[in-house]
């Protein structure tokens, strides 16, 4: 069965993109708990682009339930904040912390998929010469 005959047209034209790293510049991980970095160059525009055919998506730990309330807000509301003062609110459709069904995700942490020696080999590249 294709994958679109599982999920409906909307879902189909979602795009995920993790927040921290990919959008928002998390030079200083979780510091004081608020979203203080700068957007990373090129977020912008192509959150813009991307919006113009599919549905974006923001995935970020930060919305998650158990993570503590900063100034009194989750981090959902934190991080539609940001948007709106980096002027990409009207762009993105959700802000999650659940993995959602879509086309794509785009995410600095990913290794790709093609088989698992493949994978087991990019994650020793990565990780285990650190």
């Amino acid at each position: 069965m294709d994958y679109k005959q599982v999920i409906n047209q909307d879902e189909y034209n979602n795009v995920c993109i993790d927040f921290d790293g990919v959008i928002h510049d998390n030079f200083d991980g979780f510091g004081d708990g608020t979203i203080y970095g700068p957007i990373i160059p090129g977020a912008s525009e192509a959150i813009k682009t991307l919006s113009t055919k599919y549905n974006i998506i923001i995935f970020t730990a930060k919305a998650k339930p158990d993570r503590p309330l900063i100034n009194g807000k989750n981090g959902v509301e934190l991080v539609w904040e940001w948007l709106i003062k980096h002027k990409l609110d009207s762009y993105v459709k959700q802000v999650t912390a659940e993995k959602p069904r879509v086309l794509t995700y785009i995410d600095d942490k990913a290794i790709r998929f093609t088989d698992w020696n493949s994978t087991l080999s990019q994650f020793k590249e990565l990780y285990e010469s650190m």
